[in-house]
């Protein structure tokens, strides 16, 4: 049986994310309204853009509570940049949280003016040479034990996993390297996998 995962379109960069699983050969569905959680997916992307636009309009539009719970039952979950702030457990300087199902603090717009879109190559757990663009990303400022730490940039934390979770502060799908993809269908092809780091 064919997996397939929804992705959260709302906002933001989730057209990138539907082509990186168009190349990739995988199902996938759109999450836009209450009545699209009917459909039935094995897996959830939330996409970068703006994390304070998109949490509005999940609470908005009745998505909020519902794939909250998704999450927190098990379901995985990918999320770059602005999604990684929505699963965020805090944000730094910033009382807002989202689904928080995530046990870390993020860094908004941690880079700043002169980092604040780059590109650079790294080490994503264990996946080498991996290419990694940064547009405004946050960044992991600590994370509680049992989260694994993926990537760092700069000494800072840019990617983990927790569970049925998978967060980065940059975009994989604006690349052409779709091995996090792959590592993400592995996680839902697998979800037994997703309680290692528990």
């Amino acid at each position: 049986m064919r997996e397939r995962i929804a992705v959260l379109a709302l906002q933001g960069a989730f057209l990138e994310h539907e082509q990186a699983l168009e190349r990739l050969n995988i199902d996938w569905c759109e999450i836009r309204q209450a009545k699209d959680l009917e459909q039935a997916f094995d897996g959830l992307i939330l996409p970068g853009g703006e994390s304070t636009v998109q949490g509005k309009l999940l609470r908005e539009l009745g998505l909020f509570h519902a794939l909250k719970k998704r999450i927190e039952d098990g379901m995985p979950v990918m999320a770059t940049c602005a999604g990684l702030i929505l699963l965020a457990e805090h944000l730094v300087d910033d009382p807002t949280v989202w689904f928080g199902t995530l046990p870390v603090t993020v860094r908004r717009n941690a880079y700043g003016r002169q980092l604040g879109s780059f590109f650079t190559r790294g080490a994503f757990g264990d996946i080498a040479d991996c290419p990694m663009t940064f547009i405004r990303a946050p960044f992991v400022e600590s994370c509680r034990p049992g989260v694994e730490v993926l990537s760092r940039f700069d000494g800072q934390i840019t990617a983990v996993r927790w569970q049925n979770q998978l967060a980065m502060a940059f975009h994989p799908e604006l690349d052409q390297d779709m091995r996090i993809h792959r590592n993400f269908l592995e996680m839902v092809r697998h979800p037994a996998s997703c309680l290692c780091c528990s």
